[in-house]
This record gives structure tokens, C-alpha cells and sequence, in this order.
């Protein structure tokens, strides 16, 4: 017999026969119609748990994670406000469904079931996912298993006191609201909750205020794996900065006591706070887990007799509030209804095509705010002295910071943050007196850990902010790729549009650095960015093209609400010269601040039909270094700037070429896997065009002498180009 049928028999025969188990009194604090309340939420909790397994029994439904054991979540939920930002475990509808109690006019069983049928109505995914979630709930959909969204509720929980001190023109969070974000005892092990963990109490331990409530399931085990006895507790209890608070969620009276004492101390404190909530797992892990193939029957018996509900009917009827007989009509009506509701569910649309998934990769467009910019007096009085350098050429990395203060002067919502950005002024002096003109809670700087600086961007775009997170170097994105992949770049997909997490990270990479570093400082791969769906990556290669570019990117995140990464090549930041020394031919001035260069815009140097050098970043510069031999050598040659990653100018590129003999794609990433992979299949599926390409190799990068060995050269350029027109060498 399934475990989900033995617990549901076993609560009807003990609720029948008055076979309670022992507890403790009821905690004061519930009035008897709050604790009716949350006994529905937790009756249509389990009710939802037990519809979930026979719609995927009858194959009309898919996914059957269950919240079964922990619907002691009804009570935080109760002791929160729905203006409070929740990020939740995957085991919480009863607190989605005690929340939805709390807010006018939900119809929770029928969105709930809507998604559990993969319907294209469900009010949050649109059929793409069953998660848990609600725009009108304020609950961000999760699709986490390893706790990987505890960053994001940091960043949204330090968002509140920014947006206190700065409000942003999109702030979606009340003054005294807090973040909530809730975990399993076995994901709290997990590096990307560890290093949330320590964020907070980083922060909190200096004073910045911090409104996070974290809230740990503990049922003693992930999926087989068993969580020793006590730890959560020895782990958490004393920790600095971080308040510890203790409940037996499987008494509803005491868990509300003990997270209203919690949320208390979190909104009025403006600290953060570890609620460890004793809970139970019942039926298992998911889907067709069976427990007794990894736990002794005994053991599983013994964690269904201490299931909640029997509990909160034993409360009630203590507290006075419920006799056993009409909590067991509750629960029958509530089974029957939730069954009624799920075979109407079953028969709603679902999703057919790849168009309609794909539909919410791409975020919609919010309405901004226009304004004509920062005045001549306020930019006078912002840059001083740089005013006149803007008149002479200067090198990228000034430039950037130039675009980064008149976008700083122009959005106050925009929050640059990263390791080293402010006093320093980073690792290059891109960031240089940015923090000094706008203040530290405006450039940030963060605790060494890149999970927490973009799980920090994620959380202020929660609220209104506009992020520009700064990873130090591109090999140290790969310590917090998911933060993008998993977390950023999917909410708008698995939420139907309804959130979004407009941000421009920021990226100090690829090659050519002289003599520092090896491959941690010289990274030259951006595969793990160019296969996420809906990501923009933009790579200048002038210091003119970053700073319109770098609008551009802004914009997109403040209007269109994109994720898009801005790659900016180390070794162009201080680069001055093309050919020879002090030649100066790499400087550009500081465009104007109303020119912009948009998404999918590529740069053409050159018009000649002999031969097209597709490039961006270093090779840009190289193939440029290049040019003059080539040329002398008689090859008509254009020069073409992709500027843009991801997506791919394609028709652009096949415009600028459609004249051209031979194309050479030059390509400064390894030559698997990287962006010239994706250039030969267009070229080759959309025209007849011969193309061949130099790439770096598929190796590693050396520091030393050897740092370029790898990499495109220019003479590497010559030759293949050359070769490809038929012009011996």
C-alpha cells in the first residue's frame, strides 16, 4: 500500500477513535478562528499532496515533490505579512496556502492545481513548471534544490534598508517589510546556503541593517541521506550576528508563538534571525521514493504517527477551539474538494509548441520614467577637471568609468557592488572615484565571495534597484555561475513574465595580460554564459564602443528588465597604441552621453569584398594590427566588430558580408566551445560563403613569456587570411 494512503487512513482512523498523540498545551497567542485557519491551510496542504499523486498516477499530472510533514509552515506564514518577500522551499504550500488566506480574493486550490496539471493558466509558471509562487503573494517562484536562492534573499533583505535611505522609482517592498527564505535541514549544508549564512552575518556583524528571517525545515534527512542528530542546532545556535530561534513545527501554536517572537526581532531590529523548525517528511522524498528501500519500517512508522495534522487536532481540541469530529469533517470536505477542483484542472489548455515555452525567456517591458539626462552643471560639477580630458583620446578603462558616473548621476537606482569597486576603485581603476562622488550605498563593497555579490544584485532588483554587479575576473564567475543560470536568468521563464531580474554583471576578462596571473586572471572562455536562454553578452573592443554599449546595457536591464553580462577585455583597459609606440591609435574620446550603441549593432572598418574578418574584443584589435600587411598585399579586406555575443547579430552579419568572398572568424576563446563554433554554422547553413577561423587554443593560459602562446596572433591572422584568398605568404 503507498505511504501516502497509509497516512491518510491511519489520520481517519486516529482521528475517529480520538488516538491523539501527546504534546505540549497550547502556546497562548492564536485566537480559535486564526488556528481553524491555518488548520484548513494545512487540511488543503496534504489534500493537494495526495491530488498531486493520483493526477500523475492517471498521467495528468507531472511533478509530486510534497509538502507533506512540514504544513506546520502554514504558522510562519501566519506570523508574517504578505508584504514580506518570501523565498520558498519546495515543501511549503502550506505556507502559500496560509499566505493566500491573508490576501483578498485567491483562488489558491485552483492556481495550485493549475500548476500541478502543467496547465498554460497557472497564474505563475504558465505551465512550465509546478512551483510554488504568486505575484499577488509576493512569493518569487523557486525552482531550487540546494538552496541556491538564500543569496538572493540576502540581497533582498539589504535592499530594504537601501530602498529606506534611496527609493528606487520600481521599489516593490514596503519600508517595514522583511525577507523570509526557507531551506531544508540538508540543503543548509550546501556551499551556496553556507556562504548566504555568512553574508548575513557579515553584514549584520557591522551594523548595516538586515530584515532576513531564514526559516530551516529540519525532517532529519535529505532524500536517503540522514542529517546527524542535533547538528542544524550545533551549527546555528551560535552563530555571530545571527539570532537563533527554535519550534516544534509540528505544533502550530508554538511555531506561530515562536516566528511571531523571530519576525519581531527581524522587523524591529533589522537583524537577521535562524528559525529552526522541527518538522517530519512523509511519503518520502518525492515522486515514487520509497523510504523503507533506505529507512527501517519502524523508523517510517514512527515519523507518521507524529504527523502535524494529528497534532493540530489534538491542540484544537485542547485549545478549546475544534472538537476531533469537525476537524475530520474539515479534512474529508477539504479531500473531496480539492479532488472536485483538480478534475476541472486537468481539463484546462497546456502548452504545445516550442513558441509558447519560450514565450517568457525573454522578460517583458516595464514603463520607466524618461528624463533629458543629468544637466551640463551637474555633470560640470560631478567629473571637475575630467571635463577637458574628455576632449582628448583616452583609454578604455577611463572611459568606462566616465560611462559608469554620468549613468550613476543620471539613474539613481543603479547600485554598482563587487569586491575592491569602492575605495580601491577595483583591480584596474575602472570604478576610481565613483564611490567618493556617490556614496557607499551606491558603490558597495562587498565580502570576497561572488555567489553573495550577485546573489546581492538579484535580491535589489527584487525591489526596484538597478544592479551592476562586478566580477573581479572571469574565472571567478565560475564559483556562482548558477546565480545566473539557475536563478537570474530563469525567473522571468518560470514565472510567466511576472518577475524579472534586470542587472548588467559586469566582467573583467579574457586574454593578452602581460606577465600576471595565468588562468585565473586570463580566462578566455564564455561558454558557461553563451548557452543560457534569454542572457545578452556584450564585448567591446574601443574604449568609445564600451561607454555606448555600456548604455545600452543599462538600458536594456531598466526598460526591458534584461540579464545582460558585459565582458570587458583586461588587456584593451589601458591600451593606447595600434602599430607603434605611442602611435595613440587605440584611444577614442568620450562619446557624447545621449549616444548609444543598441543590442545587435555591429561595427564595419573597411568596405573591401575580398575578405571579412568577423572579430570582437582582442581580436578586433589584432585583426586591426593585421590589416595594414593585407592590405599592402592587395586583399580587399572589411573588418567586422560582432560587439554582441549573445544573442548573435546574425542577420546583421549576413548583411555586411552578403558582398564578400571568404570570411575569417577570429575568435580569442578556445576553439571548442566558444562563439566562432556557432559563426562557421551560420555561415555555413545560411551561405555559400568559404569561411575559415583562428581561435586560441584548447588549452589553458600560461603566465610568463608564454601568456599569448595560445591565443591568436596577429601574424596568426595573416597568415590564415592569406591562405584563405589564395595569396602566397
Amino acid at each position: 500500500m503507498p505511504r501516502a494512503l497509509i497516512v491518510h487512513e491511519n489520520f481517519l482512523r486516529r482521528v475517529g477513535a480520538g488516538d491523539l498523540p501527546a504534546g505540549g498545551a497550547p502556546a497562548p497567542g492564536l485566537t480559535h478562528p486564526e488556528a481553524v485557519s491555518l488548520y484548513r491551510s494545512q487540511c488543503l496542504s496534504r489534500a493537494l499532496d495526495r491530488t498531486s499523486r493520483a493526477m500523475q498516477k492517471a498521467g495528468q499530472g507531472f511533478y509530486t515533490i510534497g509538502s507533506s510533514g512540514h504544513e506546520g509552515m502554514a504558522a510562519v506564514a501566519h506570523a508574517l505579512r504578505p508584504t514580506d518577500i518570501a523565498f520558498l522551499h519546495y515543501r511549503d504550500a502550506a505556507f502559500q496556502i496560509a499566505r493566500a488566506a491573508q490576501v483578498p480574493g485567491q483562488t489558491i486550490a485552483w492556481d495550485m492545481l493549475l500548476s500541478f496539471a502543467a496547465s498554460c493558466e497557472d497564474p505563475i509558471s504558465g505551465g512550465r513548471h509546478k512551483v510554488l509562487g504568486s505575484r499577488a503573494l509576493n512569493i518569487p517562484p523557486q525552482t531550487s534544490t540546494i538552496a541556491s536562492h538564500l543569496p538572493k534573499a540576502v540581497g533582498a533583505a539589504y535592499s530594504l534598508g537601501l530602498a529606506r535611505r534611496r527609493p528606487p522609482e520600481h521599489r516593490a517592498l514596503p519600508a517595514d517589510a522583511v525577507a523570509v527564505c526557507s531551506f531544508g535541514d540538508a540543503s543548509a549544508n550546501h556551499s551556496t546556503a553556507q556562504g548566504a549564512f555568512n553574508t548575513a552575518q557579515w553584514t549584520s556583524y557591522q551594523g548595516t541593517p538586515l530584515p532576513l528571517l531564514f526559516v530551516c525545515e529540519d525532517n532529519g534527512i535529505g532524500i536517503s541521506t540522514k542529517t546527524p542528530k542535533d547538528w542544524i542546532a550545533a551549527s546555528f545556535a551560535n552563530r555571530p550576528g545571527l539570532k537563533y530561534f527554535h519550534a516544534d513545527g509540528l505544533d502550530i501554536y508554538d511555531t506561530f508563538a515562536v516566528a511571531c517572537e523571530a519576525a519581531d526581532y527581524v522587523r524591529n531590529r533589522r537583524k537577521p534571525a535562524f528559525l529552526h523548525l522541527r518538522t517530519v517528511r512523509l511519503y518520502g522524498h518525492a515522486g515514487a521514493d520509497m523510504p523503507t528501500t533506505y529507512m527501517s519500517k519502524g523508523e517510517v512508522e514512527a515519523e507518521e504517527a507524529n504527523d502535524p495534522l494529528l497534532h493540530t487536532v489534538r491542540l484544537l481540541q485542547e485549545a478549546g477551539a475544534l472538537a476531533p469530529t469537525e476537524a475530520l469533517a474539515i479534512y474529508e470536505e477539504t479531500c473531496a474538494r480539492t479532488e472536485r477542483i483538480a478534475a476541472h484542472a486537468v481539463t484546462r489548455p497546456k502548452l504545445r509548441d516550442a513558441a509558447g515555452v519560450m514565450a517568457s525567456i525573454v522578460p517583458p517591458r516595464r514603463e520607466c520614467q524618461q528624463g533629458n539626462g543629468p544637466s551640463a552643471e551637474a555633470r560640470a560639477e560631478m567629473f571637475g577637471s575630467d571635463m577637458r580630458a574628455m576632449d582628448e583620446p583616452q583609454p578604455m578603462s577611463r572611459l568606462i568609468n566616465w560611462a559608469l558616473a554620468d549613468l550613476m548621476l543620471e539613474r539613481g537606482e543603479l547600485v554598482l557592488a563587487g569586491e575592491d569597486v569602492g575605495r580601491k576603485g577595483g583591480v584596474y581603476g575602472v570604478t576610481q572615484k565613483l564611490q567618493t562622488r556617490f556614496g557607499p550605498d551606491r558603490v558597495i563593497d562587498t565580502l570576497l565571495d561572488e555567489q553573495a555579490i550577485l546573489g546581492l544584485a538579484i535580491g535589489l532588483a527584487h525591489n526596484g534597484f538597478l544592479p551592476v554587479p562586478e566580477i573581479q575576473f572571469l574565472a571567478y564567475l565560475h564559483n556562482a555561475e548558477d546565480q545566473i543560470r539557475g536563478e537570474a536568468a530563469t525567473l522571468s521563464f518560470f514565472s510567466n513574465g511576472r518577475y524579472a531580474n534586470p542587472m548588467v554583471v559586469r566582467v573583467a576578462g579574457l586574454g593578452y595580460q602581460k606577465g600576471f596571473g595565468g588562468h585565473f586572471h586570463n580566462d578566455n572562455s564564455l561558454a558557461v554564459l553563451r548557452d543560457i536562454p534569454g542572457l545578452v553578452i556584450a564585448c567591446p573592443s574601443t574604449g568609445a564602443d564600451a561607454a555606448r554599449m555600456l548604455r545600452e546595457c543599462v538600458r536594456l536591464a531598466r526598460e526591458e528588465q534584461r540579464v545582460v553580462v558585459f565582458i570587458e577585455p583586461i588587456a584593451l583597459y589601458p591600451m593606447r597604441d595600434l602599430h607603434d609606440d605611442k602611435d595613440g591609435l587605440w584611444m577614442t574620446r568620450y562619446p557624447p552621453p545621449d549616444e548609444r550603441i543598441g543590442l545587435g549593432e555591429i561595427g564595419i572598418h573597411g568596405s573591401g569584398t575580398d575578405l571579412a574578418i568577423v572579430t570582437y574584443g582582442n581580436g578586433h584589435y589584432l585583426s586591426r594590427q593585421a590589416e595594414k600587411l593585407l592590405r599592402e598585399r592587395g586583399i580587399g579586406l572589411r573588418i567586422i566588430d560582432l560587439r554582441w555575443l549573445a544573442p548573435l547579430p546574425e542577420e546583421a552579419l549576413l548583411a555586411a558580408t552578403a558582398e564578400c568572398r571568404r570570411v575569417l572568424i577570429v575568435d580569442e576563446c578556445r576553439r571548442t566551445g566558444s562563439q566562432s563554433e556557432a559563426l562557421m554554422a551560420l555561415f555555413a547553413e545560411r551561405t555559400g560563403i568559404p569561411a575559415a577561423r583562428v581561435t586560441a587554443e584548447d588549452s589553458f593560459i600560461a603566465t610568463g613569456p608564454a601568456y599569448a602562446a595560445t591565443l591568436p596572433s596577429a601574424a596568426a591572422i595573416i597568415g590564415k587570411a592569406l591562405e584563405l584568398v589564395g595569396v602566397k605568404a
